[in-house]
């Protein structure tokens, strides 16, 4: 009878040898293995109950934020990736109904896009189950811990961008 390995995450394994890591990588390290188990999770739920990715679900956010439409150029900015990877899924929901693209009136060589009435309905059923899945999935935590991690991770936050741009605390 053979025996299988289950392989262990990053964190696990720097557990196991605290010797060989630094507490900010093993925290790092932490931090990392939260945000792919909660986003993994999301995603799962979200492909399960709507058949929607997440890219589709964060494009559709970031419309429904903006009702009077938003450029590609400012879609891919907010959401941190190139104008050419928000084509395709813009081409998509576009044909689905979801969202409309027209003309700038400002500026004619720009896209706006928005979503359609269909679109913003969907998104809302959507955005309420999300809400109250990211609610289950930090459910264990009592509110004065989510405030003080929301407090600590302001701090984090504001540290690491102080170290991008060489700035002192």
């Amino acid at each position: 009878m053979s025996h299988q390995t289950i392989p262990l995450d990053a964190e696990t394994k720097a557990v196991e040898m605290p010797e060989d890591h630094r507490d900010e990588l093993r925290l790092w390290l932490r931090l990392l293995t939260c945000s792919t188990l909660i986003e993994g999770e999301v995603r799962r739920r979200l492909r399960d109950r709507f058949d929607v990715t997440l890219p589709r679900f964060d494009l559709m956010a970031q419309l429904d934020k903006n009702p009077d439409g938003m450029t590609l150029s400012d879609l891919s900015k907010r959401m941190m990736v190139s104008n050419g990877n928000l084509t395709g899924l813009v081409d998509r929901l576009v044909a689905s109904g979801h969202i409309d693209r027209r003309v700038s009136e400002t500026d004619r060589r720009a896209q706006m896009i928005s979503l359609t009435r269909a679109g913003q309905a969907e998104f809302r059923a959507m955005a309420a189950e999300h809400e109250a899945w990211i609610a289950e999935l930090f459910g264990d935590l009592t509110p004065r811990e989510q405030k003080d991690l929301m407090r600590l991770l302001a701090k984090t936050k504001l540290s690491a961008r102080r170290a991008m741009t060489g700035e002192s605390a």
